[in-house]
């Protein structure tokens, strides 16, 4: 049974669709061993922020095939509600999914972030997982936009790739959209939404230090690296705490 909280929920809403890694996983190499497409977007409260303002983003939110929580809060919510949910960052999915990849012969794509980044991170994927293909490594230009021209183009060159698993890293609400697009073109590939993850394992972003991501404070340790781009986006998940936490006791009551 899926997490019962729904965010939007004056809309249809959106679910966290697998609540366990342990379940995310075993689907996905079932989705690629046959075949089947998907998309994944990983839920945290900048993205419900997010969901409240931008209706194209909801959509793509919606066409989603899985969601997971990204983000202790969200894991918090589901917690009070009385419903089994774990963090499954985005970043921390690029290293099975690609050891399943290399186990089922899945050709890869990486899309977004930079030239250099994505060389550096095909280069030691491909060193820590024998027999992996990276068949495409895609840049977007500046101002890229996922709804136009250059996300079909963008598309169309991982269809060219052969690749059936593209990791985007684009940042919320691109890769997303993306990936709802791309879902719908390419119904064989499955999309993955890991923002800065290609960056991490370039080494050109650190996340936090393990201690911190298990007292939940990865979110103070971004802060204080970034404090002119954060505040005002963690004041306004801040803000609506209070309101989804209700929602969570009503859904236990």
């Amino acid at each position: 049974m899926h997490p019962a909280i729904s965010f939007r929920p004056d809309r249809d809403g959106v679910r966290i669709t697998v609540p366990t890694r342990a379940a995310l996983m075993a689907d996905l190499g079932a989705h690629l061993a046959g075949w089947r497409g998907f998309a994944l977007a990983t839920l945290n409260l900048d993205h419900v922020v997010k969901l409240a303002r931008l209706a194209e983003f909801y959509a793509a939110y919606l066409a989603q095939t899985h969601v997971v929580a990204d983000g202790n809060p969200i894991v918090w919510l589901h917690r009070f509600a009385g419903q089994r949910v774990e963090v499954i960052p985005g970043a921390e999915l690029i290293a099975p999914l690609c050891a399943i990849a290399a186990r089922l012969q899945v050709p890869v794509a990486l899309l977004g972030s930079t030239a250099q980044t994505l060389a550096l991170a095909a280069e030691r994927l491909t060193r820590d997982n024998g027999g992996l293909k990276v068949v495409a490594r895609i840049a977007p230009p500046q101002g890229f936009d996922p709804s136009g021209a250059m996300g079909t183009a963008a598309l169309e060159e991982v269809r060219a790739s052969g690749a059936r698993l593209c990791f985007l890293a684009l940042g919320a609400p691109r890769q997303e959209i993306l990936a709802a697009r791309g879902l719908g073109m390419l119904p064989e590939v499955g999309f993955v939404s890991i923002g800065a993850g290609l960056d991490f394992i370039a080494g050109h972003q650190s996340r936090a230090p393990v201690w911190v991501r298990r007292i939940a404070m990865e979110w103070a340790w971004r802060m204080a690296l970034s404090p002119r781009r954060l505040t005002r986006r963690y004041l306004g998940c801040a803000m609506i705490l209070p309101s989804l936490a209700w929602q969570a006791w009503q859904s236990r009551a």
